[in-house]
């Protein structure tokens, strides 16, 4: 049989999905900076750094703090990374400051915080409820849901107390946690439907895709179509537990799964490789109920008490999502993968919390390697306001549904969608796609 080609997925994109398109149209200069300052000592400015950047410096700096690490963040107003540090030693300060970061003495350590986070499962695993480390405020942030009264309530905010004052604090959510299962490119399977998150090989180099866990315990095998043939199978599937994420294989060996994301409005964005999220990083989730929507990481490690069951490591944000977005991809504007959505409260008009398995974590798990896009280095975002290749058209030529993308920009300028010009002549790169 010859390979065979996954159709090029189509969003839904009504309602509250255009909503988020239209914000992501809004962060369209690049956030990527270019790295400055000398950082030659503790008195040296921080030093300018994009988030992909950022992360690579907290994950050299952590390990080298040891206990003094208490977390850290990207301010992405500043383009600088600030790392929480314990204890009076002035030589750890100098050399985070030396690494051009900003070093912010604080009180809790993360030993405590994640003392406090072994408490609060202990004593306050209350369906409705979730906690992450806030490393902004060098707290655990506690989200309980509107579901959560009475006993629960009372269970919780006693258990919170008892941690001491400055250790954690709880926030309403106006909704109500669940897993997103129904209703991204749609993959349909035992009456649910869900959204393909990253295409990936597995370690016998089979084609398969990461999603959700909570899909992938939903049915075994999954569909594009409702009712349709299907076209994989679920190898590995983790939820409730220790993470929420599924591996499935394409049931054809010669299926050729593109390293893309689907944006929408016939754009993708290439996948460069997997990485971690940092708290304050800028990030996109697709899928299919809601379309493209942005946001940012507002937690990580985070627990969340669904009425399946506790999940644990995930990473929090204040992107928006709903039901049929689970399994979704969550990633950057260069086109690195970050997660892979699980649930959270309230929707795409509203807001709320949403969660997302780490696609490092998940990737560990079930021995496979994401797949890349042609771009490789990322350059296949360079160009996302060109048309894109379908069914061996040229992607040079920006000629996609019978509709003109051109308006004669070449040279390395990208050109937006719906014949619109170049927002004040920049050329839109490493995934600066326009979402409109």
């Amino acid at each position: 049989m010859s390979h065979r080609r996954i159709p090029k997925r189509k969003a839904v994109l009504a309602g509250a999905g255009a909503v988020g398109i239209a914000a992501a149209a809004v962060l369209l200069p690049h956030a990527n900076a270019s790295q400055s300052g000398s950082g030659s000592g503790p008195e040296a400015d921080p030093r300018t750094l994009s988030a992909a950047a950022a992360q690579d410096l907290v994950s050299e700096l952590g390990p080298q703090l040891g206990d003094a690490y208490a977390g850290a963040y990207y301010d992405a107003q500043k383009q600088q990374v600030v790392v929480n540090v314990v204890g009076d030693s002035n030589s750890v300060i100098v050399q985070v400051n030396e690494t051009g970061a900003v070093a912010r003495p604080v009180e809790n350590s993360m030993g405590q915080l994640k003392a406090a986070a072994d408490t609060l499962a202990e004593k306050a695993a209350v369906p409705g409820t979730a906690w992450a480390v806030d490393p902004r405020t060098n707290q655990l942030l506690v989200t309980a849901d509107r579901t959560v009264a009475g006993d629960g309530w009372n269970r919780l905010e006693s258990t919170v107390k008892s941690l001491g004052s400055g250790m954690a604090r709880i926030q309403k959510s106006a909704g109500v946690f669940k897993p997103f299962l129904e209703g991204g490119d749609a993959i349909f399977g035992g009456g649910s439907r869900c959204s393909l998150g990253f295409n990936v090989t597995t370690g016998d180099g089979q084609p398969g895709f990461l999603t959700a866990g909570h899909c992938g315990v939903a049915d075994d095998q999954w569909s594009e179509d409702p009712n349709g043939a299907p076209i994989g199978t679920v190898q590995a599937a983790t939820f409730p537990g220790e993470g929420d994420f599924a591996l499935v294989t394409y049931d054809d060996p010669a299926t050729v799964a593109p390293g893309t994301v689907d944006l929408g409005n016939g754009q993708t964005l290439d996948i460069v490789g997997a990485d971690d999220a940092a708290v304050g990083q800028e990030v996109f989730r697709m899928g299919s109920t809601t379309g493209l929507n942005s946001g940012q990481v507002t937690g990580l490690n985070a627990t969340v008490n669904y009425p399946e069951g506790t999940v644990t490591g995930l990473i929090q944000t204040n992107v928006c999502a709903e039901p049929g977005d689970s399994g979704g991809a969550l990633f950057t504007r260069d086109g690195a993968a970050i997660g892979l959505t699980s649930g959270g409260s309230g929707d795409c008009t509203s807001g709320g919390e949403t969660f997302f398995q780490p696609v490092t974590t998940a990737l560990a798990a079930v021995g496979a390697e994401i797949t890349t896009g042609d771009g490789g280095d990322g350059g296949g975002a360079a160009d996302q306001g060109q048309g894109q290749q379908q069914d061996g058209q040229d992607q040079g030529q920006g000629e996609q549904d019978g509709q003109d993308q051109g308006q004669g920009e070449q040279d390395g300028q990208d050109q937006q969608q719906d014949g619109q010009n170049q927002q004040d002549g920049q050329d839109q790169q490493q995934g600066g796609f326009d979402g409109t």
